[in-house]
This record gives structure tokens, sequence and C-alpha cells, in this order.
């Protein structure tokens, strides 16, 4: 048997527009829920970061929340653990991962109920560091899913590596990216894609595949490919059916596609699961060190040191600076809480705290990469709010009862981010 666990992420920044919020809940979610609304046996697990469960709720959009909650409570989705605001969190302090994974389960329960208890983790953009592994093994996360560039062993098909953290295990699932960079970039048709999965398996026992990509792939990076790729896939592994044989009308393939396919075999042979089903299917492999990475990350990256090359590339000056500036930012908000010892200094103090987590977003960072794409508009939207938690933390410093050089070399530190803001602005004006 060929167990295929498909993984969809769903996020957008929290910097994005009700514009493009609602183009893409119109052109992707919906109509992804849809699929699986239309195809009962169909499983998938869902990664949804927080803070796009809230634009939702706040925008309008509550039709997904609910379509994602009926879906779970039929047994057909599972949803995993992440950052709320969507960091790189190998790249931001330690009690800031750990804050944004509890914000994200926080406000993820609140909106979906009982039926959000994931089991699994999905770091965001797949970053992976051996340094997040406490954080999330704390929080009650039995697996975690990584890219495939990240194994370091034998492929695993057929047992679930571990990786270890403070004498405790937890189970380590990597996606295949070369099949799921296929998906993504329309290199691969449904038919290709169960063909695949039979060549994989070629008279194997049982096996798994993961596929993981951006829900987003799904009609609002490509029209209709929700219907073109996934349902037919779905619609081909009905279990007890026939592929692309006798299809019912009600489903939601259109008559005119299915001319991309020729077969008429059984498909009993690949079933569809969810990721936390593997790992009662499969015995558990060695405990494993995960490369550094994501799932973005190529091996030449690797060979060259650079293992998170769209959020911190070494060789990218506007990368340096905004950590540089971001570090600033948070050694500012930390200085303002700890000294804010009266009402008023503690109200703006407060405000940092709560500014800062959406300043963590990752888009800032890859907008900046230039690897193809730049947009100065989202890197300038980042620096807004870490200013705005600066605006707020020195105001808390400056109100407490602090001494007048702590004063002092804040408001040192407060020109030393906005020189910094100037010269990325530049790089953003002429590069």
């Amino acid at each position: 048997m060929i167990y295929w666990a498909p993984l969809f992420h769903f996020y957008q920044p929290p910097t994005q527009t009700f514009h493009i919020l609602k183009k893409v809940c119109d052109e992707s979610y919906r109509p992804l829920i849809k699929v699986l609304q239309s195809y009962p046996y169909a499983k998938a697990t869902i990664n949804m970061n927080a803070v796009l469960t809230e634009m939702l709720w706040e925008h309008g959009q509550s039709a997904v929340i609910k379509g994602l909650q009926e879906l779970a409570r039929r047994g057909q989705i599972e949803f995993t653990g992440s950052g709320k605001y969507h960091p790189i969190l190998p790249l931001i302090p330690a009690e800031e991962a750990e804050r944004q994974i509890r914000r994200n389960h926080l406000t993820n329960r609140h909106f979906f109920g009982q039926v959000y208890s994931p089991r699994g983790f999905f770091p965001p953009e797949m970053s992976y560091s051996r340094d997040i592994l406490p954080p999330i093994a704390e929080s009650g996360h039995e697996w975690i899913i990584l890219s495939g560039i990240a194994c370091t062993s034998k492929w695993p098909m057929n047992v679930i590596h571990e990786v270890e953290t403070d004498g405790e295990k937890m189970a380590v699932l990597f996606r295949d990216d070369i099949l799921s960079n296929k998906i993504s970039f329309q290199s691969i048709n449904g038919a290709g894609f169960i063909q695949h999965l039979k060549q994989l398996h070629n008279g194997q026992g049982n096996i798994y595949v993961i596929t993981a990509m951006d829900a987003e792939t799904f009609g609002h990076h490509i029209q209709n490919w929700e219907k073109l790729f996934l349902a037919e896939v779905y619609e081909a592994l009905e279990p007890g059916g026939t592929m692309f044989d006798n299809l019912p009308v009600q489903k939601p393939v259109a008559e005119q596609h299915l001319g991309l396919f020729s077969f008429g075999s059984k498909a009993n042979d690949i079933e569809i699961v969810t990721i936390s089903q593997l790992l009662d299917l499969f015995p558990r492999g060695p405990v494993v060190q995960p490369r550094t990475s994501s799932w973005s990350t190529s091996q030449q990256d690797l060979d060259h040191n650079n293992p998170f090359p769209l959020w911190q590339d070494k060789d990218n000056v506007v990368h340096q600076m905004q950590w540089e500036h971001q570090s600033l930012c948070h050694g500012l908000l930390e200085k303002s809480l700890r000294l804010a010892d009266n009402p008023q200094s503690q109200q703006f103090a407060n405000i940092a705290r709560g500014l800062f987590d959406p300043s963590l977003h990752s888009c800032q960072f890859w907008w900046a990469s230039k690897k193809p794409w730049w947009d100065i508009n989202m890197v300038s939207h980042g620096l807004v709010q870490q200013e705005e938690v600066i605006l707020n933390a020195f105001r808390a410093i400056k109100l407490s009862g602090c001494s007048e050089e702590d004063k002092r070399n804040a408001y040192y530190q407060v020109i030393i981010t906005r020189d910094i803001r100037t010269k990325i602005r530049e790089r953003l004006m002429w590069d």
C-alpha cells in the first residue's frame, strides 16, 4: 500500500491588504475547501497560521474558518501547530519563538474550538535548527515536518525517524521536495502524479509519501489547479473505485479535463491519510540530526553555509541591516518591559510588546531577497511596524523612574535604529 499525506499551508502576512485577502479567499481557500467537502474520503493536514485566522474573522471571511472547522469535525483534516505571525523561528530569540508558538495555539483554539488539537508542528517555511525543538516539544507536539533537504539519512519511506531534545524523542517527517515542487509549479498532472507514486512503490511493502505546499497554489497561484490537479487525483483515489471512470455528475471535475488521463485501473493500492495517521501505520526509525535548512534551501546554499537564503542571506546587505534593526528593536522592548514601573510607562511597554509580535513576520525578509522577487513596500511595512515598537518602547522608558543614564542609552539605540532605517530605505530607492 502507498500512503499519500498531503499538507496545505495557509498564510497571509499581517500587512496584507483586504483586497488581496479577499482575492485569495475567492480564488483559493473557498474552492479548496469545496474540493475537500466533495470527496468525503479525502484527507489533508492543514497548517493555518493564526494571524490569518484572525484576519479572516476580522474581514468577514469567517466562512473559511467554518469550512475548515467542519472538515476537522468530519475527520478529513487535522491541524498543525506553528508560529502565529509566521516568523523564521531559528532566527528569532528563543523566548519569542516560544511566545509565537503559544499564541498560535491560543488564537486558533479560540476560533476553531476543540477540533483544533494539533499533534504535529509546521515551522514557518519549514525553517529548522535544533534550537527550535525545545519549545515545540514542551508545547506537546508529537511530530515535526521538515523539508526533504534537511534529511541526513537514507530517505525514509517505510519508517519514521526521530529527533531528540532534552532526553525526549519526537517524530520527524520529511516532505518530498521534488514531487511537491512539481505540483506547485504545474510540472506534473494528476496522471503523472499517480504514476510517480506507483513507480516509487514498485512492488515494495507499505510506503508513504508526503507532499507539502502553500494552499494558495491551488486557484490563486495557478488558476483552477484545485480542479485540474487536486480534485482529479482525489477522484482517482476513491476507495474501491476506478481511476477517472464513471464519474458522478456532482463531483467538481470538469468533463473536458478528463482527456488528460488514460487510467482505468483500480486505485486501491493508494490511500490518502493525514500525517498523524502515518505515526500509527509505520514503525519508528533511528534518531537523526536534520540539517539546518528551509523548504527553499538548495544544496548549493548548504555548501555555502547559507541555510536561510530568502530570509537571512549572508551576501544580502539589506537582510543584514533588517536583522540588526530587529535586534535593536527587541533590545529596546525588553528594556522597556524591565524598566516600566508606573501605570503610564507600563501602558506604553505593553503596547510595544503587542506590536512586536506581528513585526517578526517573515515576508519583509522574503521580499528583500531578490531571489528573484523584490518589493520595496513589503520591506518598508516591516520597518514601520518595528518603528512603532521602538516609539512605544522608548516612551515607556522615558516615562519610567529609571536613571537618566538608562534613558540616554536607550535614546542612543533609537538614533541607531533611525540610521539603519534610513540606510535601508536608501537601498530601496536606488537598488
